[in-house]
């Protein structure tokens, strides 16, 4: 009997995570309409992005050590350079792998 009521409660909690997901979504969607198109909030909003992507990079960077900093400063040269994504990551990711097996 408590195997099923278990099964329950994660069927639940996955149908509820879809919903709020699934709301999050349309809402944001249809919230996008009313905002403004211009000025400092429109800056902001162009901006966010970037910020969000770098505040779930900068901590894995900052708890791989140096071998992190000098495999990501590599990623970002290399994408800076030659535009190519995939052999930037490779080599960051290289870096990395490098570093734990060696050192």
């Amino acid at each position: 009997m408590e195997l099923i009521s278990n099964d329950t409660t994660i069927i639940f909690t996955i149908i509820c995570s879809a919903i709020v997901t699934y709301s999050l979504r349309i809402g944001g969607l249809l919230l996008s309409e009313r905002l403004p198109e211009i000025g400092r909030f429109r800056v902001f909003m162009d901006a966010l992005p970037g910020t969000l992507l770098l505040s779930l990079i900068a901590p894995g960077i900052a708890s791989s050590g140096i071998y992190g900093g000098v495999a990501a400063v590599a990623t970002a040269g290399c994408t800076y350079k030659t535009g190519n994504v995939f052999l930037s990551m490779i080599i960051g990711v290289g870096i990395v792998a490098l570093s734990r097996q060696f050192i």
